[in-house]
C-alpha cells in the first residue's frame, strides 16, 4: 500500500534507529480520526535533541510545588536527608513507565491520545486521554493561580501597599485578579504558537530559572552566615517502623507528582531525533533537575531559619522578606518563568492534543490549549487551594491511582504483546486494526476499570479531614491505597495481559514494513 510506514535509514551509513515514517499521509488525511497535529510527525520535523528534552524537564521540575515537596515531607517528620532521598527515588521509579511509554513516541511520530489508540481503540482512547486532560486543566488552574499569586507579592514589595490592599473584588484584591489574568494571557499565546514555540521557551528559560533560584539560596545564605538550623535536625520519626510507615504512602506521593506525564511523555518525544536522545535527555533530566531543586529548597529554607526565625517553603513569600530590591526582581523573574515553564509543558500540551482527539477535524492543538485555559479557571482554583489537604492532596492521589492502569495497559499492550509493532495508518482509520468493537477495546477497558477499583476503591481519609470514609471505600482495599499508583499500574498490567490474546502480536497486514526498534537505541 502507498502508505504504509517504512523505516528510514539515514543516508550517512549510520545505523538506523528504526523510526518509522510514512511514506504518504495521503491515506490518512481525510479520516474524521486525524488532523494535522495528531498525525504522525515527519521524519524531517523530529529534531529535538538531548539538551532540548533535558532542558523541558529543567523547566517542568523547577517550579514552586517542586520546590515545597521537601516541606510536605519535612512537616511529616523526616529530616532534610530522608526527605531528599524519598524525593529521588520517587522519581527514578516513575523514569521507569515514563521511559517505556515514550519509546513510541519518537518510533512513531505519535502523541499519546493516538498512541492510546492501539490497546483502547480509535474511540476508545478518548477515555484515558480526557482522564488525563481533565487533571491537567486542574493543575492548570492551580498553578497559573500560584504564579498568580507571586507575582502579586512580589510586585507588592516593590511598589508597597497600594498593590497588596487594594479595593476587594469577589473577596481578593484587583490586583490579585490581575497578576491572575496576565499570567493566563501569556501562557495562552505562547501556546496559540504551537509547540516549537514552547520548545523554544524552555529553552531559554530553563537554565534563567534555575540560576534564579541559585541566586537566591546565594543570598539566604550568605545573609544567615551559614546553612541554619535545618541541616542538623534530626528526624522525629527515627529509621524504624515509624520511618517506614509513613515512608511508603510519601514515596507514592512523589511517584504521583509526575505519574500523569508517565503516560503523556509521547507528545514530546514524538519530536525526538532519535531514541538515544530522548532516552539520555530524560535521564540526565527529571532525577537531577527534581533533586536539585529540592536540596536547593532545603537549604534556602534551612538558612531562612536563621534569618527571619521560621521555616518560609514558599519561595514567594520569603523573596517578598529580602531587603534588596534586585534579588527580589531577580526572584520575581525566575518564579514568573518557572511556574509558566512548567505550566505549559505539564498541564497545557497534553489536554491540548488529548481535547483535539475527542473531535479532531474540529478542535486543533491551538484551541484544545485554548479550551485547557478556560477550564482551568471554570474550575475556580483559588477555592481548590482554599484547603490543600482535600482539594490537592486527596482529589490528586485519587486521580493518580485512576490513571495508573492506563500505565500499565500502554506497558503491556506495547512491550509485550505488540512487542513495539504498530500499524501507523489504522491508527487513524475506521474499521481498521484499531477499530476492535464499534471503536473500543472491551479488554483494555476492563483491565482499567478494575485497577482503579484496585488502586482507589480503599481510599480513605481521618476523621474530619478529607471526604472518604475512615474504613475506606471498600473497607478490605483500604491496605492498598497507600500503595495506589503501584497497585493500579501492575493489576492493569496483568489483566491485560491475561485478557489479551497473543494473535495481536502479529504485525497489521496494512504495515508489513513495520520494524521493531533496536533495542540500544
Amino acid at each position: 500500500m502507498a502508505h504504509s510506514p517504512v523505516p528510514v535509514t539515514p543516508t550517512d551509513g549510520r545505523p538506523s534507529d528504526h523510526r518509522v515514517d510514512l511514506a504518504d499521509d495521503s491515506a490518512i488525511a481525510d479520516s474524521r480520526f486525524s488532523n494535522p497535529e495528531l498525525a504522525p510527525v515527519p521524519l524531517e520535523r523530529r529534531t529535538w535533541s538531548t539538551y532540548n528534552f533535558f532542558a523541558l524537564w529543567m523547566g517542568m521540575a523547577h517550579n514552586i510545588p517542586s520546590y515545597t515537596l521537601a516541606a510536605s515531607l519535612i512537616a511529616l517528620g523526616m529530616d532534610w536527608v530522608q526527605a531528599f532521598v524519598t524525593i529521588t527515588l520517587g522519581n527514578l521509579i516513575v523514569l521507569v513507565p515514563m521511559l517505556l511509554n515514550s519509546h513510541a513516541g519518537t518510533k512513531y511520530g505519535i502523541p499519546f491520545p493516538v498512541f492510546a489508540r492501539s490497546f483502547y481503540g480509535v474511540r476508545g482512547a478518548n477515555l484515558p486521554a480526557l482522564l488525563r486532560a481533565f487533571i491537567a486543566c486542574g493543575w492548570f488552574g492551580i498553578q497559573t493561580w500560584v504564579g498568580g499569586e507571586a507575582l502579586y507579592v512580589i510586585v507588592g514589595k516593590l511598589v508597597g501597599g497600594g498593590w497588596t490592599n487594594a479595593a476587594q473584588l469577589g473577596g481578593q484584591p484587583w490586583t490579585l485578579w490581575l497578576s491572575f489574568a496576565l499570567f493566563w494571557v501569556v501562557q495562552m499565546l505562547i501556546i496559540w504558537r504551537g509547540m516549537d514555540a514552547i520548545r523554544r521557551f524552555e529553552n531559554w528559560t530553563a537554565p534563567l530559572v534555575s540560576v534564579g533560584f541559585l541566586i537566591m539560596l546565594t543570598y539566604v545564605l550568605v545573609k544567615a552566615g551559614g546553612f541554619g538550623p535545618i541541616l542538623s535536625e534530626p528526624s522525629k520519626l527515627g529509621w524504624g517502623s515509624g520511618f517506614w510507615a509513613v515512608f511508603a504512602p510519601s514515596l507514592m506521593a512523589m511517584i504521583a507528582f509526575w505519574s500523569t506525564l508517565s503516560l503523556n511523555m509521547p507528545d514530546f518525544t514524538r519530536f525526538g531525533g532519535s531514541q538515544r536522545k530522548q532516552f539520555w535527555g530524560q535521564i540526565l533530566g527529571l532525577p537531577t533537575t527534581m533533586s536539585f531543586i529540592a536540596i536547593v529548597a532545603i537549604l534556602t529554607t534551612s538558612g531562612a531559619v536563621s534569618l527571619y526565625g521560621e521555616a518560609i517553603w514558599d519561595p514567594a513569600q520569603l523573596a517578598s522578606r529580602f531587603d534588596s530590591p534586585v534579588v527580589v526582581i531577580v526572584a520575581l523573574v525566575a518564579l514568573v518563568l518557572a511556574t509558566i515553564s512548567a505550566n505549559l509543558a505539564a498541564n497545557v500540551v497534553s489536554p491540548s492534543y488529548d481535547f483535539s482527539n475527542a473531535v479532531p477535524k474540529r478542535i486543533t492543538f491551538a484551541t484544545g490549549g485554548l479550551i485547557t485555559g478556560i477550564l482551568g479557571v471554570v474550575i475556580q482554583p483559588w477555592r481548590l487551594i482554599s484547603d490543600p489537604h482535600i482539594y490537592i492532596f486527596t482529589w490528586l492521589g485519587f486521580y493518580g491511582g485512576v490513571l495508573a492502569p492506563v500505565a500499565g495497559v500502554l506497558i503491556a499492550g506495547y512491550w509485550l504483546i505488540d512487542r513495539t509493532r504498530l500499524s501507523l495508518p489504522d491508527l487513524y482509520l475506521e474499521n481498521g486494526k484499531y477499530w476492535f468493537t464499534g471503536g473500543w477495546n472491551w479488554r483494555a477497558l476492563v483491565a482499567t476499570v478494575i485497577g482503579s477499583v484496585i488502586a482507589v476503591g480503599g481510599a480513605y481519609s481521618a476523621p474530619g479531614t478529607g471526604p472518604f470514609p475512615a474504613d475506606g471505600l471498600i473497607p478490605f482495599l483500604k491496605p492498598l491505597y497507600d500503595y495506589s499508583w503501584v497497585a493500579g499500574l501492575v493489576a492493569a498490567f496483568l489483566l491485560y495481559l491475561v485478557l489479551t490474546p497473543r494473535t495481536s502480536a502479529t504485525p497489521a497486514v496494512a504495515a508489513p514494513t513495520t520494524t521493531p526498534a533496536t533495542p540500544s537505541n
